[in-house]
């Protein structure tokens, strides 16, 4: 006599169909998984969407800003000039103010960022050696801005400028960095 295969074995009998509430209880079960995974997918999502999508609704402010008296500023020579920024938050106090290197020379004014085009780190005139330097990485500028050495993929961002009322003004925008 043969010995009974065991119930859960390929070669038992037809299984017996699942009971009633078993179904229910499974097709519950399956429904709020489903709507979890939908919830959590949106949770996620919809930033992922606003980022990707913002740029194209988002527009730079910009603003002409006063940064003192043309006669001021001597010939052939490059000043730090600090001005509000163009987009500053209620609460930014002492940090919505920034700056800016202003050169005069024989054909007007121009300014610069003073971020460095690599990672964003300020950087400094060197008036003896006329040149920018960026001491963090060791970027160096020309004095109109050209790329002399180290990382800079790009020259140093300039500002608009225009003088209005004996005034130089900056068209200042948030922080150049591309």
């Amino acid at each position: 006599m043969d010995p009974a295969p065991p119930p859960d074995s390929p070669h038992a009998g037809p299984a017996a169909p699942p009971a009633p509430e078993l179904l229910a209880r499974r097709r519950f079960l399956s429904r709020v998984s489903i709507a979890l995974s939908a919830a959590a997918a949106a949770v996620v999502g919809v930033p992922v969407v606003g980022f990707l999508l913002a740029p194209l609704f988002r527009r730079s402010p910009q603003q002409w800003r006063a940064v003192g008296a043309a006669d001021s500023f001597k010939l052939n020579e490059t000043v730090s000039v600090t001005f509000e920024d163009a987009s500053p938050l209620s609460w930014s106090g002492v940090t919505a103010r920034t700056a800016a290197w202003l050169r005069h020379d024989a054909d007007g004014f121009t300014a610069f960022s003073v971020n460095c085009t690599h990672l964003g780190c300020p950087v400094q005139w060197l008036a003896d050696a006329q040149l920018f330097l960026c001491p963090c990485h060791g970027g160096v500028y020309n004095s109109d801005g050209a790329v002399a050495a180290g990382p800079p993929p790009r020259p140093l961002p300039r500002y608009p400028v225009r003088v209005r009322r004996g005034q130089v003004e900056i068209l200042t925008s948030p922080i150049p960095l591309v």
